[in-house]
């Protein structure tokens, strides 16, 4: 086990930041840390990275004991915070062989090294660049590129996307594959939920700093998926189609959304082709007709309250 907390409390005063929280991380896996602000995320995050005590309970780290161990993990670990440092008068190749040194890198290992992170994180051409001048997306690369320098075996990245724009979140997504390609172990907490159920093998919801879910995306998909839902689109005389839908054998409910009517079939009930039937049936015309997806952003909002510290 790579990762794991046992009965983790994080308090502050009366505030509870985390309560009992039990989590288990495998080798190589790719672990989506989400929930509302203030949930307990980063909290969990900087605990892991040794930068916070946990007030009781266990965090254990490639089988190190984080607040006995630190400087034992600290070494296994890349943390990458949601924001980035000012670093007004480093260029880019100085700020990463400034943090090669700090790693006890030096000579011809280090010129190699910096080397090959800035070939994995695409920054060759920002060489020169000043720190300060990059765009967010490149500070966030080159944030990604340093915890590289190291070679760890887990990355911690809390919010990593945060504030990007749409062609840097997809890099940083990209990157993020290939290191997870490369064997890495990887916490990335985001609010970018379709970004993470590409990204990610598991998940862990939390809410109000406990944890209420933690599976493969797929099963908590699949959890939250109560009953079948329909859209049903039809030409004109929407509201006549919606009142005679309702009376239809296994349909639990039935209301108007955007343009379409959503109908709630009962839990036992899969099969929706009688709703097509009985439309043409009653000389509806119908425009579109289809299951209502059930994804990791929908699964997310049924299975949290929005419970907030």
């Amino acid at each position: 086990m790579i990762i794991q907390t046992i009965n983790l409390t994080k308090r502050y005063g009366k505030l509870v930041a985390l309560n009992n929280l039990n989590l288990n991380i495998e080798d190589g896996e790719c672990f989506g840390y989400i929930g509302p602000n203030g949930a307990g995320k980063t909290t969990t995050i900087k605990i892991l990275s040794t930068l916070l005590q946990p007030t009781w309970g266990e965090a254990r780290v490639c089988g190190h004991v984080v607040g006995y161990e630190s400087r034992k993990i600290r070494p296994l670990i890349g943390y990458v915070p949601d924001f980035f440092g000012a670093y007004e008068d480093m260029v880019v190749q100085e700020y990463l062989e400034f943090f090669a040194s700090a790693y006890n890198i030096t000579g011809k290992d280090r010129d190699r090294i910096v080397g090959d992170v800035f070939e994995l994180t695409d920054l060759s051409h920002k060489r020169d660049a000043l720190v300060d001048s990059l765009s967010r997306g490149m500070q966030q690369r080159l944030s990604i590129a340093r915890v590289l320098l190291h070679d760890p075996k887990v990355l911690l990245l809390d919010e990593p996307a945060s504030g990007l724009d749409p062609r840097a979140r997809i890099e940083i997504r990209e990157l993020l594959k290939e290191l997870r390609n490369m064997g890495k172990t990887i916490i990335i907490s985001s609010h970018i939920l379709h970004e993470l159920a590409e990204l990610c093998t598991t998940v862990g919801i939390i809410e109000h700093g406990e944890m209420l879910h933690h599976a493969p995306i797929a099963n908590i998909v699949r959890q939250a998926k109560l009953a079948t839902r329909v859209h049903v689109r039809v030409v004109e005389q929407q509201d006549l189609a919606a009142l005679m839908l309702q009376k239809l054998n296994g349909v639990r409910g039935v209301e108007e959304q955007n343009g379409a009517v959503i109908v709630e079939l009962d839990e036992q009930t899969h099969d929706f082709s009688h709703i097509a039937a009985a439309l043409v049936k009653n000389n509806f015309k119908i425009r579109e007709i289809k299951e209502e997806e059930v994804n990791l952003e929908t699964a997310f909002m049924r299975l949290t309250k929005g419970l907030v510290q």
